[in-house]
């Protein structure tokens, strides 16, 4: 099978893009998992497993095709090696995903759903980079819960006023 150019784009994006995703999620200490902001903001603990999952999303897409709410289920996690652990795995599995899927392939159809009702759907290779968005966004909502609790930003896209080795 030849793999898709814009997969191996997608895939380049998410390589840069983990680096930086790795090292928050290995600074978030599990006696923060429960903090909250706001009352109406999500915990620590599940915006990180948010963060750690949505290349699992994306594996979903090519491979499955679907997300229904209803059956997805998340990783229970109670340490922050389980967090990473989990996020490694399922950077592993997107890689392998990318690597094998086809142009073709990429124009099918996904869908997202709730209680299998169809609330949104695209064409794969049209919401890869929408997710890869997202996920990026979510970081971004981590590191400020990080620093409202004064752990240490890494470096993400330059230096961060943490990081001491610049």
């Amino acid at each position: 099978m030849d793999t898709s150019l814009a997969a191996t784009d997608y895939l380049k994006e998410l390589e840069a893009e983990a680096i930086s995703t790795r090292k928050c999620l290995e600074r978030i200490p599990e006696e923060k998992f429960s903090f909250k902001p706001h009352p109406t903001s999500m915990e620590m603990g599940y915006l990180a497993l948010l963060v750690a999952e949505i290349p699992r999303w994306i594996t979903y897409m090519v491979n499955v095709g679907e997300i229904d709410f209803a059956t997805y289920r998340h990783a229970e996690i109670k340490t922050t090696k389980e967090l990473v652990d989990h996020f490694d795995e399922n950077m592993n599995d997107v890689r392998k995903a990318l690597e094998n899927v086809s142009d073709a392939d990429l124009e099918m159809e996904f869908y997202l759903k709730s209680n299998g009702q169809v609330l949104f759907s695209e064409k794969k290779g049209d919401y890869i980079g929408p997710t890869i968005n997202h996920w990026v966004h979510h970081r971004g909502q981590l590191t400020v819960y990080m620093r409202i609790c004064e752990i240490p930003i890494p470096s993400i896209y330059g230096p961060s006023a943490d990081d001491k080795q610049f």
